[in-house]
């Protein structure tokens, strides 16, 4: 069976990747970790794009690296320890070092990156509601890219379906068995679950940009953006959690999922921050 990615006729998409890109003698370096490193270069890309265009300096510009991929990283980490895999981390404190290896909550990422750019609006003394709309750009691009890495991982699979447009992750269901022992046809379909969230990060991306354009660009009232994200994100995150294998044991009757439990509450506050902006706009554009 190659370890690759392949279509079979009769099998479908059979997902038998090693993680492992190459190595360097002890030093593993994933697919995962160049995905990742890919798309923090872009959410940059895309900050400097917006920081550009309201006429920010490049050294305040250039701070947001250190501000941005910190909380990003600490943020996405310890919320997947602490809410999906705790059991695990606290018999090993030292894995929560290793991100390269997969495991990055989004919800872990918001915090994060909320409190690292009040840091940074504070240190350089900007509005915040405006840089955290400028961010939200980055933050689309990133999630999307995170989702790549899952794929690639095999990690955060999908439920089993029938669906044909299903995947085999074989390493994920099979993974304990010698690579000899391994047949595809052994290993469930499941819903490729991270090419949904990929697609909706994509989705929310260009919903960003034509929101901004139809406010006005740089006369978009402040705050709108950032509720626009969050709304939109996490109905998205709540959304394809029912397609997505339990990360956990704790559900309600309903069914719901730690990933939904999260997503309730950023996704409330994201529509209602959203409709003050949308009002304050409404109000301005009358006077």
């Amino acid at each position: 069976m190659p370890e690759t990615i392949y279509y079979d006729a009769a099998l479908g998409v059979v997902h038998n990747l090693d993680p492992v890109l190459f190595s360097l003698g002890s030093l593993q370096i994933r697919y995962y970790g160049v995905i990742f490193a890919l798309s923090l270069l872009a959410a940059f890309y895309l900050w400097q794009w917006q920081m550009r265009r309201g006429n920010y300096p490049q050294k305040t510009i250039d701070a947001i690296i250190v501000y941005g991929v910190v909380g990003t990283i600490v943020g996405a980490r310890l919320g997947h320890c602490l809410f999906y895999e705790w059991e695990v981390y606290r018999a090993d404190p030292w894995r929560i070092l290793y991100f390269w290896e997969g495991g990055l909550a989004s919800h872990g990422a918001a915090a994060g990156i909320l409190l690292a750019l009040g840091v940074y609006a504070r240190r350089y003394r900007l509005n915040y509601w405006e840089i955290a709309d400028r961010f939200t750009f980055s933050a689309a691009i990133a999630a999307a890219g995170v989702r790549v890495g899952n794929f690639f991982n095999a990690e955060i699979v999908g439920r089993i379906t029938d669906f044909a447009g299903g995947v085999r992750f074989v390493r994920y269901d099979l993974g304990a068995l010698p690579p000899a022992v391994r047949a595809a046809v052994d290993a469930p379909l499941r819903h490729p679950s991270q090419i949904y969230e990929f697609l909706m990060a994509l989705a929310i991306l260009a919903g960003l940009y034509f929101a901004d354009r139809w406010a006005g660009g740089e006369k978009r009232p402040r705050g709108m953006l950032l509720g626009l994200f969050f709304g939109l994100y996490f109905a998205a995150r709540f959304s394809v959690e029912f397609f997505k294998e339990y990360q956990t044991d704790l559900r309600v009757a309903q069914g719901l999922t730690m990933g939904q439990y999260l997503s309730i509450v950023p996704c409330l506050l994201g529509w209602a921050l959203f409709a003050v902006a949308w009002r304050r706009r409404n109000t301005e554009i009358k006077n």
